[in-house]
């Protein structure tokens, strides 16, 4: 373990057990953090945990459906009660509905700012008001290249997105005073099991890769690296900023 990246059994709740979530769980726990992984899904919750196992580490999850506030907080709740007073935030909850603008329908519009924008929201505004009193924290949100680039098909995730990317600067300019970090992780194209379905058809994987200049997909494991860093104290300093993790996309 690098001694420059460890993160001391730093009590960490983790929001999103999927591809990028579940990646960014095992890398904590593989740096030393306590962490609680929640998600929707059981079945997501156990690959993650079997995971961690394997690898000599440990993650705690709790299963919880995070459509409301008040199942936000509660699932805060029920988190520190896992791991202790969180030090390390990550919130990596996501959909996308892939429809034109004029093929949507109110409820996908309603349900992908609810699940991308708002569970950001409540679950940060919990776990902040926690780190404020303890004057300490490391906050990261999962954002997304669609919060800058105007991707077709893609109206309510780019909307959550770019939305979400205006609140946590405000949660980083109300809480640096207190020693609370707050940064997002934009990822670019990542191959994931939530992805690859639609990878693998119409062409979409080498459409795709065409517009990176890597040449290439990224990989859950990448996008954990750069969550894992702002997570630890070398990234101390660095507050109100979006990390592009992308293989240059964001370049072209």
């Amino acid at each position: 373990m690098p001694d420059w990246l460890a993160l001391d059994q730093r009590p960490s709740l983790v929001f999103g057990a999927g591809g990028l979530g579940g990646a960014s769980a095992l890398s904590l726990a593989a740096q030393g953090a306590r962490v609680a992984l929640v998600d929707v899904s059981q079945e997501n919750l156990d690959v993650v945990v079997r995971r961690a196992k394997d690898a000599g580490g440990e993650v705690k999850p709790l299963v919880a459906d995070l459509r409301t506030a008040e199942a936000c907080r509660a699932a805060v709740g029920e988190a520190v009660r896992l791991v202790g007073t969180p030090q390390i935030f990550l919130h990596a909850i996501g959909r996308n509905i892939r429809k034109p603008v004029l093929d949507l329908q109110d409820a996908d519009w309603q349900e992908t700012l609810s699940l991308n924008l708002s569970s950001a929201y409540w679950l940060g505004q919990a776990v902040g008001r926690l780190m404020v009193e303890e004057r300490y924290g490391r906050m990261i949100f999962v954002s997304s290249v669609s919060g800058l680039l105007a991707h077709p098909h893609h109206a309510p995730y780019a909307a959550a997105k770019g939305g979400m990317n205006q609140m946590f600067r405000v949660m980083a300019r109300e809480w640096a005073r207190y020693g609370v970090t707050v940064n997002a992780v934009a990822p670019g194209y990542i191959e994931t099991d939530l992805t690859r379905g639609y990878l693998d058809k119409d062409n979409n994987r080498e459409s795709l890769e065409s517009l990176v200049p890597a040449e290439r997909l990224g990989r859950p494991e990448e996008v954990a690296d750069a969550i894992t860093f702002l997570a630890s104290d070398r990234a101390r300093f660095i507050t109100g900023e979006t990390l592009y993790v992308d293989g240059g996309r964001t370049l072209v």
